[in-house]
């Protein structure tokens, strides 16, 4: 396990060179020369102030950038401290990250402005029972910030709740460890309608408490997902919610950080997003800009991924016919809506055939990332996911160096209603 601890450190630094001429051993020409030094010695009183002015604006420059790069780590410390104190416990910082994480969607969004994990053993039974009612585990304290563009007032309940593969229930924020004017959840709350005004920022912590076993077990899967519910546009009702849910991945350790750089590179269907497993890059392609009119929509083929997958071992029942391997094709279109209803994301059928034609597999709906209110409005525009879970070993011997093609279509509303009178387009995807 690697271990990061806590520092805050200013560096200043400051050089002043001072010159002076030389003089002779001469009466005379002391005497004769000296005027012309005190002209010298007048130019150089003149000169050398503004040379300590330009070291002392220099100074003054470095010390803030550090001070920038290291402020969630002192600020962290303090709530660390305040943690030590009220639970009389002992904290350990096992792993911090300062890297802001930014969900934006319709003008309204919620950063992750840097998180760390800390170990916190021996503190009073009073706290016990949202750490699995023993007086030792973990906590990982999150810093976020909410911020309406949108132009209007609105409303957001930060329910930002967290979840591990392999977790039996969800984490949430455990107000007992912080000061309440430092939480999120007491600033964004009933008491307060949920309400942050147009033009208005909030900030603030939340504290997500684990017992000794499931401290154990986070790590071991060195990541975790928080999700971002969407915010809502009336007070008091849940169903004005507008723009996109979200999520952020969190690692817990440097094995999860590396993990979480490598899924990068994947598409993010439910796969990637929630971890299900390894992916490795088979082949690839991207800016294919194939488009196809259905009905009033155009549909754009922009690219596709194949990749190796090994699930985990949580997510691996899932997948247990696959008994010689496991290869998935994501695929990503864009959908351009001009039609009079909604696009809903989750209604969207496909069908890939493989083998020339010969054999047929639906899309994956379940391992997609998509819910029943994720919907692309009348005369907007959004991308589209479609994944086919495919035998490796008729992958590797059979398909892969036949055509592909995709069926897609028809689109529907959020109630399924067929907005393309049955219809559906199909794209081959090309190979290089």
């Amino acid at each position: 396990m690697s271990k990061h601890s806590l520092s805050f450190s200013v560096f200043a630094s400051a050089a002043l060179v001072l010159s002076a001429c030389g003089s002779s051993d001469d009466t005379t020409d002391i005497e004769e020369n000296a005027g012309e030094e005190e002209v010298l010695e007048e130019e150089e009183d003149a000169e050398e102030p503004e040379e300590v002015e330009e070291e002392e604006e220099e100074e003054e420059v470095e010390p803030e950038s550090d001070v920038e790069e290291n402020n969630n780590s002192g600020e962290f410390a303090e709530m660390i401290a305040y943690m030590e104190e009220t639970t009389e416990g002992t904290a350990n910082v096992l792993f911090e990250n300062n890297e802001q994480q930014v969900h934006e969607t319709e003008g309204f969004t919620v950063s992750l402005d840097g998180y760390t994990l800390v170990e916190l053993n021996d503190f009073h039974t009073n706290f016990r029972i949202p750490f699995d009612d023993q007086t030792d585990g973990g906590v990982i304290l999150a810093h976020y910030t909410v911020t309406n563009d949108t132009g209007d007032d609105a409303y957001f309940m930060p329910a930002l709740s967290l979840m591990y593969t392999g977790a039996m229930k969800y984490f949430d924020n455990y107000r007992e460890l912080l000061p309440e004017e430092e939480q999120l959840a007491v600033q964004l709350a009933h008491s307060t309608d949920y309400e942050i005004a147009d033009g208005e920022t909030i900030s603030g912590y939340y504290t997500y408490p684990f017992g000794p076993d499931q401290l154990e077990e986070v790590l071991a899967e060195s990541t975790a997902m928080i999700d971002i519910p969407a915010p809502h546009s009336e007070l008091g009702d849940v169903t004005s919610n507008f723009g996109d849910d979200g999520s952020f991945t969190v690692s817990l350790n440097e094995e999860g950080a590396e993990r979480a750089e490598h899924n990068e590179a994947f598409y993010p269907d439910l796969v990637t997003t929630s971890d299900m497993g390894d992916k490795e890059m088979i082949a690839e392609s991207d800016g294919i800009n194939d488009s196809q009119e259905l009905g009033n929509t155009t549909i754009t083929l922009d690219g596709y991924q194949f990749t190796e997958f090994t699930p985990n071992d949580v997510e691996a029942p899932r997948f247990e016919n696959f008994t010689n391997g496991i290869v998935l094709l994501t695929v990503q279109f864009g959908i351009d809506n001009q039609e009079d209803s909604e696009i809903a994301l989750s209604s969207i059928m496909s069908t890939l055939h493989v083998n020339d034609g010969a054999q047929s597999l639906l899309n994956e709906g379940m391992l997609l990332d998509y819910r029943y209110d994720d919907m692309i409005e009348p005369g907007e525009s959004g991308e589209l996911l479609q994944l086919y879970t495919l035998d490796q070993e008729q992958y590797e011997k059979i398909w892969k160096d036949k055509a592909f093609e995709i069926e897609i279509g028809p689109m529907r509303d959020q109630e399924s209603t067929d907005l393309s009178k049955g219809n559906r387009v199909t794209f081959e995807l090309p190979t290089e």
